[in-house]
């Protein structure tokens, strides 16, 4: 069953966290911190699966972060396509800190990315909508990839989440949504 050697599910670490949660005065406890976004967090919390306690190693994020993740990922595939000697684009700093432009094939294939992502967008062809993906195979406890229909992700939020997935009462919007690219305009 892999759950055997998985110490999410193992009552003394159960405990342990337990206390790290009273001495938070919290319900979930951040895993990477430095790496949470208003619209990405990483985070941890108490609740059953199959009638076990257990660890929940959780990932909420908002449809709009995965709208763009799905058109990039598109994006990169037709570039690869598109492009035989295509390989991630990677951007070096001068001394003083400053992006390098990338030479001129990497540009050539930002750009095709970049109108690939833009024509995407305007069909609206790529939709997501909320959705909870369990992997109950994971290497400690339970995870859960969570995609919400929210602006940010607050603790308010992550509060509500973890409230209602374990009161069994979660509810998830079907209705399939596309997001256009905001410019940053002052």
């Amino acid at each position: 069953m892999g759950v055997v050697n998985n110490e999410g599910y193992d009552p003394a670490i159960i405990k342990a966290f337990r206390m790290k949660l009273a001495e938070a005065k919290s319900n979930y406890l951040f895993e990477d911190p430095d790496e949470n976004t208003d619209e990405y967090v990483h985070f941890r919390f108490i609740g059953k699966y199959k009638s076990r306690e257990v660890i929940y190693d959780a990932a909420i994020y908002t449809l709009r972060l995965n709208h763009e993740s799905d058109l990039y990922e598109i994006a990169e595939q037709r570039a690869a396509e598109h492009f035989p000697a295509y390989k991630k684009i990677a951007y070096d700093e001068d001394d003083n800190g400053s992006l390098q432009p990338p030479d001129p094939q990497e540009e050539e294939i930002g750009l095709f990315m970049a109108e690939v992502i833009l024509e995407l967008e305007e069909e609206e062809s790529v939709k997501v909508k909320e959705h909870i993906e369990i992997d109950a195979s994971a290497d400690f406890g339970v995870c859960l990839d969570v995609g919400l229909h929210v602006e940010k992700i607050t603790p308010k939020i992550i509060e509500k989440f973890i409230r209602e997935f374990n009161q069994d009462a979660l509810t998830l919007d079907d209705t399939l949504y596309s997001f256009q690219t905001q410019d940053e305009e002052d």
